[in-house]
């Protein structure tokens, strides 16, 4: 049976060297999120079922650990913005279907030049790094995000990226030929070369560019909800196979006039107020408009009289909103149903490296 060795390494050139090895070893491989604590990184490797685990003093064999299906070659964690992540597996077949059908939309060739400066223990900067490997074409890769050295790496030869909202709001977009977008939260405005992108762990990252499907990727929707079928899903989790050919995402969303998907968001982030159904993104969207915010969250909490509440943690830039203000504002671009009934300034919105909103955290913060 084939290993699973888990790297506690930062990324670099020689990392990725080591991924490698194992692959041509016929083991598989999980990358730990190098910003965690220890006691963190233990409780993942426990999770991931380890055989082996791979740091700056060497490879040790663990007692506990589990070895994998001939042809896994990745086991990477949901991102555990909702609650307690998941073991996903995936192959190389389906890391392989993910490069072709993204660099057959993005028109690849073989002079393109890859940066890679999102965590690698999440699909969003481990596929940067397949799709260069498996594609023949150059990687620069950094072991952080960091907007300067970003930048500069265009003066190097990068041309592709692949970002979230918040390292692009940092960053010159106009420098990258072209820029993948992944998180929950999208900009109104849009470079010309920015390719939004629809994915989840599970399907290896993106699966629809622009609102519009991969080649070989069914998207359909059932009951409200997004499903999802094609040769880049996973095979399945480490403690429950996928049992289906169609993965139910757990994100409502509807197929428009034009074919493009759009998602409303996750089936358990939907706000009922009052018998009213509101989607967070709806209104994080209209504040992040408000000339006093510079970020938002927004979340139902439970409430006696109207069942949930609409409420927003807002990051001021000056001085502190009125709520007065702000759902008249709402109010005005929405409906009085989406204005929040209470607002909690904090310092900042807690996100994952995916620019997702850690909920767990955000629900815990201390706010005014």
């Amino acid at each position: 049976m084939p290993d699973l060795v888990a790297f506690d390494l930062p990324a670099s050139h020689s990392t990725f060297a080591l991924v490698v090895d194992e692959w041509d070893k016929g083991n598989a491989v999980a990358l730990l999120d190098q910003r965690v604590s220890s006691s963190i990184k233990r409780s993942h490797v426990a999770q991931l079922q380890a055989t082996h685990l791979v740091d700056p003093s060497g490879r040790v064999r663990l007692d506990d650990g589990q070895g994998v299906e001939t042809g896994d070659a990745l086991v990477v964690l949901t991102s555990g913005s909702t609650g307690r992540p998941r073991a996903v597996v995936h192959t190389h077949q389906s890391i392989s279907a993910s490069v072709r059908a993204s660099a057959e939309r993005l028109k690849a060739r073989s002079t393109d030049h890859w940066l890679l400066c999102l965590p690698p223990s999440h699909v969003g900067g481990f596929s940067v790094f397949c799709r260069a490997h498996l594609g023949g074409n150059d990687l620069t890769v950094h072991p952080s995000f960091d907007a300067d050295a970003v930048v500069a790496a265009t003066k190097k030869g990068v041309t592709h990226v692949s970002l979230v909202n918040t390292a692009l709001l940092r960053i010159d977009p106009s420098v990258f030929e072209v820029i993948l977008l992944g998180g929950s939260t999208m900009p109104r405005k849009l470079p010309i070369n920015v390719v939004t992108t629809y994915g989840l762990t599970e399907t290896m990252g993106g699966v629809a560019y622009d609102g519009k499907p991969l080649d070989g990727v069914d998207i359909r929707i059932v009951d409200d909800e997004v499903h999802v079928r094609g040769p880049m899903l996973m095979r399945g989790y480490r403690d429950e196979a996928l049992g289906d050919e169609w993965l139910a995402t757990g994100d409502f969303g509807e197929i428009d006039d034009t074919g493009r998907l759009v998602v409303h968001g996750r089936r358990g982030n939907l706000i009922v107020t009052g018998g009213e159904k509101v989607w967070p993104h709806d209104v994080e969207e209209t504040l992040l408009a408000h000339p006093q915010i510079a970020d938002c969250a927004v979340r139902g909490v439970p409430d006696d009289e109207w069942g949930q509440r609409v409420v927003a943690w807002i990051v001021p830039i000056t001085d502190d909103p009125e709520l007065d203000s702000i759902r008249n504002w709402v109010r005005e671009r929405l409906s009085a149903v989406h204005a929040p009934k209470e607002l909690r300034l904090v310092t900042h919105v807690p996100r994952t490296a995916l620019g997702k909103v850690d909920e767990p955290t955000l629900l815990g913060a201390p706010w005014r």
